[in-house]
């Protein structure tokens, strides 16, 4: 690995939580950051999946009161993403990269499109949440697929189908995310560590950056107007599609 490569590398792990503290969407950026590091498609997914692993943890602890608060929903929904996960990760191991990549930018449109209809898809009820239906744990089911397989997204899509499902406030929603989304991704990282498709050297020189971008996006939210960082995000997103596209 070159000087240059490890700093894009670091920067990338930096900006990602950055991004990730205030909007979301930094998979886009660790993903793109290996992409031109030349690692292949299905190796930098995975290896992403570690980068982003640190945030999910911290920010489940974070929320570990309201957590704490449905016990019984929590388990439920942590089975079924458990499942999920290792069901998405299972399928991104049986393709090859070739047809990975094919899918790749279609990939990314979708999660772009998203990502920025985001701030749409967000649960506005202030109330106290009513328990999960069948609709609603197919969703978050179908979701950990593909939060498994493809991570870029997945947040904006749980807080989606929990904010429809189970009503409650944002913040009772985004608790319930995060802690899926940390699930998801542990059994995805074991599922991807014992195929041997991960770039640990990779992850070794973003996961540094991570932290410290971590602390920046609390400054950073107090300072930079939030339509400034989605943007960003989705021009990254829209870039790397178009590069799949010209390239493969």
């Amino acid at each position: 690995m070159t000087i240059s490569t490890a700093i894009l590398l670091f920067l990338a792990g930096f900006l990602s939580s950055a991004v990730n503290a205030i909007a979301g969407g930094g998979t886009f950026l660790t993903f793109g950051a290996m992409t031109l590091a030349g690692l292949p498609p299905i190796v930098a997914n995975a290896t992403s999946s570690i980068v982003q692993f640190p945030g999910y943890v911290t920010s489940a602890l974070a929320y570990a009161k309201e957590i704490r608060k449905d016990t019984r929903e929590v388990i439920l929904l942590g089975i079924i993403s458990a499942i999920g996960g290792l069901a998405g990760a299972l399928i991104l191991l049986s393709l090859s990269n070739p047809s990975f990549r094919a899918m790749v930018p279609w990939l990314l449109i979708a999660a772009t499109t998203i990502f920025a209809a985001g701030p749409l898809l967000r649960p506005t009820r202030n109330m106290e949440g009513a328990p999960i239906g069948m609709g609603g744990i197919i969703g978050q089911f179908v979701t950990s697929i593909y939060g498994g397989f493809f991570g870029a997204g997945m947040g904006i899509m749980m807080l989606a189908v929990l904010g429809l499902s189970t009503g409650g406030d944002y913040h009772r929603v985004n608790a319930l995310k995060n802690f899926l989304a940390m699930v998801i991704a542990g059994i995805a990282i074991v599922v991807f560590a014992s195929g041997n498709v991960v770039g640990w050297l990779h992850a070794a020189v973003m996961i540094p950056g991570g932290a410290l971008g971590g602390y920046a996006g609390v400054w950073l939210a107090r300072r930079v107007p939030l339509v400034i960082i989605r943007s960003f995000v989705v021009a990254v997103g829209l870039l790397l599609a178009v590069y799949y596209f010209v390239t493969g």
